[in-house]
């Protein structure tokens, strides 16, 4: 795992397969989606290498239910103590009450699922956490000055992001994605509704933004908001 600084306050956990982010406040920090199972040890020796403890770690935030973002949160919680949170709708189905649902694929996205999905880290067989709080649109987290939630369906009906108006900081779960290839940012892959997600992408591109976090792909460290909004006006045909 590669523990890479964004910001003073802010670091991204790069994994194998997908990455979170810790946000600090002082002496207290945040942490956004958790990585595959596996990962929460992972999350703990990096927290480490930052001069804290894992119980210093007062939150985890998921920005959607997908393994490769929410799988190691309950490893995580254990070790910490940290709360779990997810939008209402998500966080049934991270606590196990709900099974899934399957993304629906675009045509060209076929072969490239293909190719992922092997990589993919399969979904545990128990709930990744069984008391995860519910979020909705709107809440306001006491973290970065303050952290609004933004429903942000489409990827999946419960994704979220987080928007730190103080700091121009979005962390966009995988509603929004970086490609791998070139750094563009694009609309994320693999949606359950493209239609809802593409509202969504255009909600969040409306946001003020300097620094844009992606569920995959290298942040965009300056002007996010209009590399945002440039990208949308992309898909204003569709």
């Amino acid at each position: 795992m590669d523990l890479i600084k964004i910001l003073p306050e802010l670091h991204l956990l790069r994994f194998p397969v997908g990455q979170a982010y810790l946000w600090r406040d002082e002496d207290e920090l945040t942490l956004i989606d958790a990585g595959a199972v596996g990962a929460g040890p992972q999350i703990a020796g990096a927290v480490t290498r930052l001069g804290l403890r894992p119980v210093d770690v007062r939150r985890i935030v998921l920005t959607h239910f997908h393994e490769d973002h929410a799988g190691g949160a309950g490893e995580f919680a254990a070790l910490s103590g940290a709360q779990v949170l997810a939008h209402r709708l998500d966080a049934r189905i991270v606590r196990g009450e709900v099974p899934g649902p399957a993304p629906v694929l675009e045509e060209w996205e076929l072969p490239i699922w293909a190719e992922v999905a092997p990589q993919l880290p399969p979904a545990p067989a128990e709930p990744v956490v069984p008391d995860v709080l519910d979020l909705e649109d709107g809440d306001v987290l006491d973290f970065g000055g303050g952290a609004r939630v933004v429903h942000a369906p489409g990827h999946t009906d419960g994704s979220i992001a987080l928007h730190l108006p103080r700091h121009g900081v979005l962390f966009t779960g995988d509603a929004v994605a970086a490609s791998p290839v070139d750094g563009q940012v694009m609309l994320g892959v693999f949606n359950l509704d493209r239609e809802q997600a593409l509202a969504s992408f255009r909600e969040l591109a409306a946001l003020d933004t300097r620094v844009a976090c992606f569920g995959h792909g290298d942040p965009v460290t300056e002007d996010g908001g209009a590399a945002l909004r440039a990208s949308a006006d992309g898909y204003a045909h569709l």
